[in-house]
């Protein structure tokens, strides 16, 4: 890995791509820290302690590099993108009209971004005021005054920063995509969990249980291991192609492989998952704070520390699973391709039969990757359960940041090839 940054940063178009890249990063980074106009900075600190612990708000926060519990411009983070993308990859299944516009290629995909951004605007929109009412809510547990002089007017500023904060970050997002390296949004989203790298190890050495200081570092190793053994597993499909006479010439032929990874899906599942099941808690938070209220009993109930949270979440990561490999991965478009171009698998007969197979196949491999991502995001809250020790971060975070890291790396090497390829040909 380190070779291959080296490698890249000797490339002066890669090099560029990298600094731009790290340039909207840092930026990201820069806004998290800078509050809300009309936000008094020094009662946030005295609410801070809202946003810590194990609550959906912890949760978000973490999302949100810590931009939540700061009320910083960036303070939604990236998080009503997501949702937005996971109610228009839904609908387009129930949606005739944004079925046929996502099977017409680039331009109905850039309609259907188009329609993700308003979304994500009204989104934002909607989140910004409950999050106003409920940052003002804890001033009586505070004692503080966190908005001074609340009116109309002022929420209307707050609300709109914020609004223009995660459009912002959704643009950047975009823009790193188009002229960096890797995905803009998922580096958002791993840029807000590795910044809090540093209060976790922290928060490990100052565990008072020296076995869970000792034992803790060869866990963490043994996930990472198993994360990237998975992430990297595949199964590779025999492609056999047959010669063919063109002109006075025999051109094609030849034996290759069809690679089919274990999880297809990579991370986005578990970012869906996360975007989903933070709904119901987060509802519950902005309804209410009294014990007796359902807001805050719903919020409880989906405690991301509670089985039903946990439960909840593994069923729709395997959903989220199978349903975005059926979106990147379609067996009959494959097997139309490989008849197409004269390919076969050996003994299997070219058409509907291989796709079959090929759907038999992933059916079986999608499985298993499915179950490794809902244990791998549980796995940390059952340590936390048995051992009442604070593992900081969660499965899905190390999901997050391990998948994230592996895909710009496949970019990165990509890139560098391609460069390769080039000198050779000139």
């Amino acid at each position: 890995m380190i070779t291959t940054i080296m490698s890249a940063f000797r490339v002066r178009e890669i090099r560029n791509k990298i600094l731009f890249t790290a340039a909207l990063l840092g930026l990201y980074r820069l806004g998290v820290y800078i509050p809300a106009p009309g936000v008094s900075a020094q009662a946030v600190q005295h609410i801070q302690s809202n946003f810590g612990g194990n609550g959906i708000l912890s949760l978000l926060n973490l999302f949100s590099g810590g931009g939540l519990g700061r009320i910083a411009i960036f303070a939604l983070g990236i998080m009503p993108y997501i949702t937005a993308s996971i109610i228009l990859q839904l609908l387009t299944v129930v949606v005739p009209s944004l079925e046929k516009l996502q099977k017409e290629g680039e331009i109905g995909q850039a309609r259907i971004t188009q329609y993700t951004r308003y979304l994500t605007v009204g989104l934002a929109f909607a989140q910004s005021i409950g999050y106003v009412f409920l940052f003002r809510s804890f001033e009586q547990q505070a004692g503080v005054t966190l908005i001074p002089n609340f009116n109309a007017a002022k929420v209307f500023m707050i609300v709109i920063t914020l609004t223009a904060g995660t459009v912002l970050l959704m643009w950047m997002g975009e823009l790193i995509t188009q002229r960096g390296i890797g995905n803009g949004i998922s580096l958002l989203i791993f840029a807000s969990i590795v910044a809090r790298i540093p209060s976790g190890i922290h928060a490990w050495w100052s565990n008072p249980s020296q076995v869970f200081r000792v034992v803790m570092p060869f866990i963490a190793v043994g996930v990472v291991a198993a994360i990237v053994f998975v992430q990297e597993g595949q199964r590779r499909i025999p492609i056999q192609y047959a010669k063919r006479v063109v002109g006075r010439r025999m051109s094609g032929g030849g034996q290759t492989y069809l690679p089919l990874r274990v999880n297809m899906a990579g991370v986005i599942p578990v970012i869906f998952a996360v975007s989903v099941m933070a709904i119901p808690p987060t509802i519950g938070q902005l309804l209410g704070q009294n014990r007796a209220n359902f807001g805050t009993n719903l919020a409880t109930f989906f405690s991301p520390q509670g089985w039903h949270y946990q439960l909840g979440q593994a069923v729709l990561i395997i959903l989220f699973t199978y349903f975005y490999t059926a979106v990147t991965f379609n067996p009959v478009d494959q097997a139309d391709n490989l008849k197409k171009y004269g390919g076969f698998i050996p003994g299997v007969r070219p058409g509907r039969p291989t796709a079959e197979f090929l759907d038999r196949i992933l059916a079986r491999l999608t499985f298993p990757g499915a179950l490794f991502l809902a244990a791998i995001a549980a796995l940390p809250t059952i340590l936390i359960n048995q051992t009442s020790a604070n593992f900081f971060f969660g499965g899905t975070s190390i999901l997050i940041v391990i998948g994230v890291a592996l895909d710009t790396m496949k970019q990165l090497e990509a890139q560098l090839m391609m460069r390769n390829y080039e000198g050779f040909l000139r």
